[in-house]
């Protein structure tokens, strides 16, 4: 499997690492920062563009906020990433963050997968809401094309008959894709489940099969939160998260080297 780094954050080495921070950048993006940073996340998650359902909701608090993820860098010592929308978004973000995340509405989106991987910087591709594992890869491989292999798949569920959850997690995503790419895969429980009290759940199962780590949505007052306030969960809730997903990771991890 390769290995890829997020700053100095190693993703498919073996280890559990986790991104974590608000679902969009809002003015005290700071606190949220250092809140995530305390709680034990290894990447900071800082969009300032968002791209919603309707434009009659929140895009996001725009360029005016990348200066906050810089701030946050220096502050937290950890890396960040953030998502482009397009060309020109990826041209503003490059100099302030350390890797880029193409949401799954943008998957699709040959030419911004190409403006990422030109780069050269880290790119965490999540799936799309109907994407089979094969449109998914290939998305992978328009990054790939320009010669950066620093890609990250995220499944964060897909569109199905249920209602219950935002998505449906499709945990064999994992297992499957070991079989298909050499590159890692994680995770994004807060999505699929659309619920703060299922994230824990999903996490645990994501740690379960062997995923090469989460990225999961933290706010210091998540019903507050700009956007995704059901989703989102609290700082202390996430230091028990990481400390559960890691204890589960590295035993799933021993017991799956026993059984080979």
């Amino acid at each position: 499997m390769r290995t890829v780094a997020i700053g100095d954050v190693e993703f498919g080495a073996g280890g559990f690492p986790v991104i974590a921070g608000p679902c969009s950048v809002e003015s005290d993006y700071l606190a949220h920062a250092r809140a995530a940073a305390s709680s034990g996340a290894d990447v900071l998650r800082g969009s300032v563009f968002k791209p919603r359902s309707g434009p009659d909701r929140f895009q996001g608090i725009g360029p005016e906020g990348i200066p906050l993820l810089a701030r946050a860098r220096d502050a937290t010592g950890l890396p960040v990433i953030a998502e482009p929308l397009d060309a020109e978004d990826v041209q503003l973000l490059e100099p302030h963050v350390d890797g880029f995340l193409v949401g799954a509405r943008s998957m699709h989106n040959s030419r911004l997968l190409q403006s990422v991987g030109a780069t050269g910087r880290p790119v965490v591709l999540k799936r799309a809401f109907a994407a089979t594992y094969d449109e998914w890869l290939g998305a992978a491989d328009y990054v790939r094309s320009t010669g950066n292999d620093e890609v990250i798949l995220c499944e964060r569920g897909i569109r199905t008959f249920v209602t219950e959850t935002r998505n449906t997690l499709d945990i064999s995503a994992v297992p499957v894709l070991r079989t298909r790419t050499d590159l890692p895969v994680i995770v994004d429980p807060s999505h699929a489940s659309g619920r703060r009290e299922w994230v824990l759940p999903l996490a645990m199962a994501a740690a379960g099969v062997l995923a090469d780590g989460l990225i999961v949505e933290c706010h210091t007052r998540p019903h507050e939160s700009w956007t995704d306030s059901d989703q989102a969960i609290e700082p202390p809730e996430l230091k028990h998260l990481i400390d559960a997903t890691r204890q589960l990771s590295a035993v799933s991890r021993a017991l799956t080297l026993r059984s080979d």
